[in-house]
C-alpha cells in the first residue's frame, strides 16, 4: 500500500458539554497539527499517488472554514462536543467527499483510504481512519 501525506495546522476555540470534560467545559483554545495520510494499492502511469499540491490545496480549503474560530459558533457543530476525535472525522469525511468528486483529480478517485491525524501537543493525539468504499 502506498501512502502520502500532506500536513497543515488550525487554532480554534471551543468549549465542551459535560462535568467529564472539567475545566474544558469553559472556552479554550487548541491549536492543532493536521496530518491527512492517503492511500492507495498502486501508483498511476507518471508513478503518483495523488498530486501532493491538490491534497495540500484541498486540506487548507477544508481548515480554513474552521481556523482561527470558535467552533461553538459554527452551525455545523450545534450539540456537539468538538472533541480532537470528533475533528479527525469530520476533516476525513470532507477528504473524502473530495476524492469521490474529483477535486484531487484521477489520483484522489484512485484513493481507497484516508487516515487524519490531529495532534494537540506532542503527548497527545487522536486520528480517524476509513476506507473509501
Amino acid at each position: 500500500m502506498f501512502s502520502l501525506t500532506v500536513c497543515d495546522h488550525i487554532m480554534i476555540a471551543h468549549s465542551f458539554t459535560g462535568a467529564e470534560f472539567g475545566p474544558a467545559q469553559r472556552l479554550h483554545g487548541a491549536t492543532f497539527t493536521v496530518e491527512a495520510e492517503f492511500r492507495a494499492p498502486k501508483l498511476d502511469h507518471l508513478n503518483l499517488l495523488i498530486d501532493i499540491g491538490l491534497a495540500r490545496d484541498e486540506l487548507r480549503r477544508i481548515l480554513a472554514v474552521v481556523d482561527y474560530r470558535n467552533l461553538d459558533d459554527v452551525s455545523a457543530f450545534a450539540g456537539q462536543n468538538t472533541t480532537t476525535e470528533f475533528m479527525a472525522h469530520y476533516i476525513f469525511v470532507q477528504l473524502a467527499e473530495a476524492c469521490r468528486a474529483g477535486v484531487l483529480g484521477d489520483g484522489g478517485k484512485a484513493v481507497t483510504g484516508i487516515k487524519v491525524l490531529l495532534r494537540e501537543s506532542p503527548l497527545a493525539w487522536a486520528a480517524y481512519e476509513g476506507d473509501l468504499a
